[in-house]
């Protein structure tokens, strides 16, 4: 059996409240081993969390969403320190820019990512950043804020964190690797159409690579069009695995390496 993780995963969401425990029984019997949770905002921060508590092999992450900062405060602040500080906590995230839809400004949504890369420093956790249609941007605040990390921030001065369901061409994946951030790759790379996201897969050092479903989104072929969940991570790993010329039972074990010394699990 694959050992395997999905290393972003988002299984607090309502589509899973009718049988989210046989997800979670189909997903061990894949052989998934870690499942971490992203947030998106304070409330599913809390429900990750939950989860978390209650199964040792779920981590959780917490932060606002660039989409979903509209009620951002300073008690946001300080209410993520607080959770940031559990200990199934094991970064800071989903964060970034998203200039792709316009749910908040991009001065704002550039405002509260800096706040939480502020607290991710102060917590020595790794950061999960969203970007889209926004890497120019992003890559300029995330080398502002490395140039920046404390001497205290022994873990991410080392590992920072991950590009998410990364989809940027080769070059910029070379900068993100450069900067000693991880790319997670979900199931758009079994799509026909994800020559580029394939050839970047082939172009990186493959120790840098993270594999996630972004579940309920993004199903792999042949689930595509159906409810995304962690077992189907296999299929994305088979894909990779045929990108890189290794097996899949050497794929899996190497992201499942990498998302070990990123997230400290």
């Amino acid at each position: 059996m694959p050992l395997l993780s999905d290393t972003h995963s988002h299984i607090d969401f309502e589509p899973f409240d009718h049988d989210r425990q046989a997800m979670l029984e189909r997903a061990w019997h894949a052989g998934i081993q870690r499942i971490l949770i992203p947030a998106i905002d304070l409330e599913s921060s809390h429900r990750a969390i939950t989860m978390a508590n209650h199964d040792a092999r779920i981590y959780a992450a917490v932060g606002v969403h660039p989409n979903h900062g509209q009620n951002w405060s300073d008690n946001s602040l300080r209410e993520l320190r607080e959770l940031a500080r559990q200990p199934r906590v094991c970064a800071i995230g989903e964060i970034g820019l998203d200039f792709y839809r316009d749910h908040t400004t991009p001065d704002f949504q550039k405002n509260i990512l800096k706040e939480q890369l502020a607290l991710a420093a102060e917590v020595d956790k790794p950061i999960i950043l969203h970007c889209r249609n926004a890497f120019e941007g992003l890559i300029d605040i995330i080398h502002a804020w490395q140039a920046d990390l404390p001497v205290t921030a022994n873990h991410i001065r080392r590992h920072p964190g991950v590009f998410h369901s990364f989809d940027g061409d080769s070059f910029q994946a070379q900068q993100v690797v450069a900067s000693g951030f991880f790319l997670g790759i979900n199931g758009s790379i079994t799509f026909k159409n994800a020559a580029q996201t394939r050839e970047m897969a082939k172009s990186i050092d493959p120790t840098r690579i993270l594999l996630e479903t972004d579940a309920p989104y993004i199903s792999p072929v042949p689930q595509r069009g159906q409810r995304n969940e962690p077992a189907f991570v296999f299929h994305t790993n088979e894909m990779l695995a045929e990108c890189l010329g290794l097996s899949a039972d050497q794929c899996a074990k190497m992201t499942y390496n990498s998302a070990c010394i990123l997230f400290n699990w």
